[in-house]
């Protein structure tokens, strides 16, 4: 093995990391051959493991069950928002998320949630967190209303633009 081309590895992921981004990829895998015995392997990806998303079914358990006979579309609105009736995404009372991260419902583990469905809020208050490499993002109501939905549950990875709460 020589020094020469690994001195140049770097260079090659950085490019591959810039590739990644310009074009809106998720992922980018790549193998370079420099002989028969020496090779470079290379997974370029903008996200973690995606370990966290069988999350996305325990929470909605027990909260709709509580909410389940005194509004029968709260479970179908906070399990599987399709079937609701459209994609919430289009809805004009949706709140979007800013940013690529984790949504937290509470301030901390184990606190009372910073809304529910039901609650009144005000314009600026802030409705859930968004954590952002290991930055806490306090997400603000974009509007003074009732949260008629909550599309995303504690803990869970959410996309930009993505839906994650309605108030009307």
């Amino acid at each position: 093995m020589s020094k020469t081309p690994h001195d140049s590895d770097v260079a090659f992921i950085q490019a591959l990391a810039e590739l990644l981004n310009q074009n809106d990829l998720a992922e980018l895998s790549v193998k370079r051959e420099y002989g028969e015995h020496d090779s470079l392997n290379v997974k370029v990806s903008k996200y973690a493991a995606a370990a966290a998303a069988p999350v996305y079914h325990a929470a909605p358990v027990a909260a709709p069950v509580a909410a389940a006979p005194a509004a029968p579309s709260a479970p179908a609105a906070a399990g599987s928002a399709p079937a609701s009736g459209g994609d919430p995404a289009s809805h004009p009372g949706a709140v979007a998320s800013p940013m690529v991260g984790t949504a937290y419902l509470s301030p901390e583990p184990g606190a009372d949630p910073f809304v529910s469905i039901g609650s009144q809020v005000k314009e600026g208050q802030t409705v859930l967190i968004i954590e952002a490499m290991k930055t806490m993002n306090h997400i603000p109501a974009p509007r003074a209303g009732t949260v008629k939905r909550i599309l995303v549950e504690d803990g869970t990875p959410v996309e930009f633009g993505a839906p994650l709460l309605i108030i009307e």
